[in-house]
């Protein structure tokens, strides 16, 4: 299982955002710490809507649902290779059709080659 706790969260948060951002998530208690931090935060909570207007975390959560799908076909990965099958499963996502991720595949094999 993934550590999905606010002192994991934090670091990678402040690492990849940049402060004063609107950042949104949905009402998963490891955010509450977004709430006294330097960011500004809006929750989108699922049980009473799914979009506030414009914003919402459609995107990201179709990303894990995705994600998951194809991980669980490995019946669970060496923690040190997780962020290269998460890498894979957002290469997928970004290129959702198979005749282009063939393409690109065989891009990449002739520069190795060539």
């Amino acid at each position: 299982m993934v550590d999905a706790k606010a002192d994991t969260l934090m670091p990678i948060i402040r690492g990849k955002v940049i402060p004063d951002s609107i950042v949104y998530s949905d009402c998963w208690r490891g955010y509450n710490v977004l709430d006294v931090s330097e960011f500004k935060h809006c929750r989108i909570n699922h049980s009473k809507l799914f979009a506030d207007k414009q914003n919402h975390i459609n995107g990201i959560e179709n990303f894990w649902n995705q994600a998951k799908r194809h991980l669980r076909k490995f019946n669970g990965v060496p923690k040190e290779h997780f962020p290269l099958f998460l890498k894979e499963c957002e290469w997928r996502f970004n290129n959702p059709k198979p005749q282009a991720q063939l393409s690109q595949l065989k891009q990449w094999v002739k520069q190795e080659m060539g």
